[in-house]
């Protein structure tokens, strides 16, 4: 009777131990849709907000440069992301891309216009997509080296300077740290992998003086970057549909708009296929 009364007590526990662990999961999913359910921080009534939700407005709080509450993919929503691709990421990389961007963007017009002003010699007056960058298209004979020699001598330095970006954003401040060349003080940064600062990254300290115009001109940035991320894309689709650069392409609109525009240029590519 004693060994019975015991298996009893035994199989009573168990089942309250069963019983109380669905409770205990409710409890936690309770919890997970109170967070999920957080309001923003600042009040963005007064913000200037595109094609925002009510689901996006619950992160985006108007704290990041060139915040508008845009995000139908919920691409920045802290409660489904996980991984290396975070919110924190995107917002860092998306300036990345900015001023890639933006350098590219000039670059790539740059020696179009000085050649048709003269400002360059012809030799130099080369269209972006036939300076090498895309050998099909058309290759540049004066460099220093030929064209793939040089591709792989800038894949290797754009490897090491990313991967040096990398770890400063895995680690800020790192880069201060390790040996390279006494250059440590000016790759120390400023604790924002994004806007790291110093001799080297904002040499003029613009926007030194308060936060109000540092904030103004991370968002210029911002704008301006998007813009020109958008511009490599057109320069791209207008390379590969009229076999031009973006500055003659200009050219020809402004002379004869009604012939050439996008919809006429479409009307080319897909009338001949």
């Amino acid at each position: 009777m004693a060994s019975l009364q015991m298996n009893r007590s035994l199989n009573g526990l168990r089942a309250g131990v069963k019983g109380a662990r669905p409770a205990a999961l409710t409890r936690s999913r309770l919890v997970c849709r109170a967070e999920e359910k957080a309001v923003a921080k600042v009040d963005r009534s007064k913000d200037t907000l595109y094609f925002s939700s009510q689901s996006s407005l619950k992160y985006l709080d108007g704290t990041l440069p060139g915040d508008f509450g845009f995000d139908p993919l919920g691409l920045l929503d802290p409660v489904n992301s996980g991984g290396f691709i975070n919110p924190q990421w995107l917002a860092y990389s998306e300036v990345i891309h900015c001023r890639w961007a933006m350098l590219g963007a000039a670059g790539c017009i740059a020696p179009e216009i000085l050649g048709k002003m003269g400002a360059i010699p012809d030799a130099t007056n080369i269209v972006w997509y036939r300076s090498g960058v895309i050998p099909p298209a058309g290759t540049y004979d004066n460099y220093w080296t030929d064209s793939m020699s040089l591709f792989y001598v800038e894949a290797v330095a754009m490897n090491f300077a990313e991967l040096k970006r990398l770890q400063d954003y895995r680690y800020p401040g790192s880069q201060g740290k390790q040996y390279f060349l006494g250059l440590e003080k000016v790759l120390g940064g400023s604790g924002d992998p994004a806007y790291p600062g110093g001799q080297w990254f904002n040499m003029f300290n613009l926007g030194g003086k308060s936060k109000a115009e540092m904030d103004k001109l991370k968002l210029n940035e911002i704008k301006n970057g998007r813009l020109a991320m958008l511009a490599m894309f057109g320069y791209g689709a207008q390379a590969t549909i009229t076999r031009e650069g973006p500055f003659q392409n200009l050219l020809d609109h402004l002379s004869d708009p009604l012939n050439n525009n996008i919809l006429t240029n479409f009307g080319k590519v897909f009338g001949s296929v």
